[in-house]
């Protein structure tokens, strides 16, 4: 994804017992409403239904562009963040740690401002990755500002439903060397513009919660 360290700067269900009145979940039609941050084209987004379960469709033809939502969120309250995500394809061939190959046919990705100006910003970027070890992490190809995580890896659950769920201020610690208490903004993206690659991804149950419950996805 071209022009990443600028636009990171500017992106400010749990089945179980009852959730946290602290708890913070977003339906698919407010990720769909959330704006969009346009790097290279425009990913296509839609709400989809499928088996009667509405989510979020993301499809890339050689494009890049984020949704994205500017909100504080209090890690102290909501520590986990959970989702559910869904790939078509992986983007075989790709050197994903360079700039010719940052792409993900799906990523997820948390930010926190560390400073007044645009720049001043760290993000944790989780990726389905196509050749990435599953669990390995790596520095973004344009900015040391970005780190990328890899959840998922390969074509094994290519098809399948998958939850995740991550606590974001061990994350940032892990990453960073310094663990996040709040994020500024969160966004969700399918992107194929650097290879000139293709994919297509599902989101649905993505939130923020008190503690880390088991999803139950489509």
């Amino acid at each position: 994804m071209k022009r990443f360290h600028v636009s990171a700067g500017m992106l400010l269900l749990a089945i179980g017992p009852p959730l946290s009145a602290a708890d913070i979940n977003f339906s698919p039609e407010e990720m769909m409403a959330w704006p969009t941050r346009s790097f290279e084209g425009e990913t296509e987004y839609r709400l989809v239904e499928k088996n009667g379960i509405e989510m979020l469709q993301a499809r890339a033809r050689q494009q890049a562009s984020a949704k994205y939502l500017e909100r504080e969120i209090d890690l102290n309250k909501t520590p986990y963040l959970h989702w559910c995500w869904q790939v078509s394809g992986i983007h075989h061939g790709l050197d994903e740690t360079t700039r010719a190959g940052d792409d993900y046919p799906a990523r997820v990705y948390v930010a926190r401002k560390t400073g007044f100006l645009p720049w001043q910003v760290q993000s944790v970027n989780y990726v389905w990755a196509s050749s990435q070890p599953q669990g390995s992490d790596w520095p973004n190809a344009f900015t040391s500002r970005a780190h990328l995580l890899a959840l998922q890896s390969g074509e094994s659950r290519v098809g399948e439903w998958v939850a995740e769920v991550r606590n974001v201020g061990e994350d940032f610690a892990r990453l960073f060397g310094d663990r996040a208490d709040r994020l500024d903004g969160v966004a969700l993206m399918t992107d194929g513009d650097n290879a000139g690659v293709d994919a297509t991804a599902w989101f649905s149950h993505l939130g923020f919660s008190a503690s880390a419950e088991t999803l139950d996805c489509p």
